[in-house]
């Protein structure tokens, strides 16, 4: 397990780490009225229990934020990382399973965005070249409004042979690209799938794109060229989680 520690901002960002078991909160640092706010969202539970709480005013919490530009709401952690999910004993443990796979996507912003939506609509898992994962970025925290403790991560040294690794194991790949042939709610969705997803620059690399059994696309009309891929994958991800319930 990786046990270098990093800072996250933010109140659901910061509470959501408390309340995970699995997530090591080693220093807190709080303003009295962001203590009673906790207090306030978990009457039951006492979330700080077992963790060093420091006392801040607003201005010393700043110097936390001042590369970055985030309001941190009175809420500062320094956290461990969660111990490594691995995709191989992941897919073992059950069926019908959906993962998004991003392809050279890199801003934290819209990695925690995703994140979010992803956490939303019961997306299985996120699927992630290893350094091109910002995994101790404020701003995915932060965008990801506590959902970094809700998400498997899959980190991987390679998409490629990830990719032709989980055809192997019978999942169906996706690729979500404006010059799709067909619109994703034609599709047949079943069985286990890969919703892969490129950067909003240069979208999915050729050699890459190239392990997608489908290339599909969302309808959008003319007069915009195309979606933040936060915004794609959160229509993405509602539709098949409204497909999947109604099964």
């Amino acid at each position: 397990m990786n046990k270098s520690s990093f800072f996250i901002v933010g109140q659901h960002a910061v509470i959501e780490a408390l309340k995970n078991p699995r997530r090591k909160v080693l220093r807190l640092f709080l303003t009295e009225e962001s203590k009673k706010s906790i207090h306030r969202r978990s009457p039951n539970k006492n979330l700080l229990t077992n963790v060093k709480v420091y006392f801040k005013t607003k201005k010393e919490l700043d110097k936390y934020i001042s590369k970055e530009n985030l309001l941190h709401q009175g809420y500062v952690a320094e956290i461990e990382h969660l111990e490594k999910n691995l995709i191989k004993d992941f897919i073992n443990t059950k069926k019908n399973i959906n993962l998004v796979c991003l392809d050279s996507v890199t801003d934290p912003r819209n990695i925690g965005s995703l994140i979010r939506s992803a956490v939303s609509f019961n997306i299985d898992g996120i699927i992630i070249k290893e350094r091109n994962f910002p995994s101790e970025s404020k701003v995915m925290y932060k965008a990801a409004s506590g959902s970094m403790e809700y998400i498997n991560i899959f980190e991987v040294s390679n998409i490629n042979s990830t990719l032709k690794n989980l055809k192997d194991k019978n999942f169906w790949v996706y690729g979500f690209d404006g010059k799709g042939k067909e619109d994703f709610t034609k599709i047949k969705w079943s069985g286990n799938n890969i919703l892969l997803f490129g950067s909003e620059g240069s979208g999915i690399h050729k050699h890459t794109a190239k392990y997608a059994d489908f290339l599909v696309k969302i309808d959008i009309n003319n007069k915009v060229e195309s979606l933040n891929i936060s915004n794609s994958a959160a229509i993405v991800f509602h539709y098949l989680d409204h497909i999947n319930k109604i099964k």
